[in-house]
């Protein structure tokens, strides 16, 4: 399973950024996803996790009201929407995936990674 995202960028306080994470070589349907993030000096954290049908979402609670998660297993893609951003959102962005896992918040339980998309938000 190959996962790469991408949509990271350099953005001032208050903008938005869009994350994607596409699947090669397979249907990305059944995969459980979750993206994480972590920031230089601090462990991996969870951001969001999506349902395989993307009906069910968890997000963290400093993201929450704030970033998107969802999917289109048509185009084997998942995003990540991200809104209004704070400085202390920066970050390397993880998409992961699972075929057993479903909304989990713990990243050992994904087994496949996304190389992951550098998101700077400046003050």
């Amino acid at each position: 399973v190959q996962l790469q995202a991408s949509g990271g960028g350099l953005v001032q306080a208050g903008a938005s950024l869009s994350l994607s994470c596409a699947r090669t070589g397979g249907t990305i349907r059944m995969l459980g996803m979750g993206w994480f993030r972590q920031a230089p000096g601090k462990e991996r954290e969870f951001v969001a996790a999506i349902s395989r049908s993307g009906e069910i979402i968890y997000y963290a609670d400093p993201v929450k009201g704030r970033f998107t998660a969802s999917r289109d297993n048509a185009k084997n893609t998942v995003y990540l929407q991200m809104n209004s951003l704070k400085p202390e959102d920066t970050a390397i962005y993880y998409c992961a995936g699972d075929s057993q896992a479903s909304l989990r918040s713990i990243p050992t339980r994904y087994a496949y990674w996304g190389q992951g998309t550098l998101v700077t938000v400046s003050s």
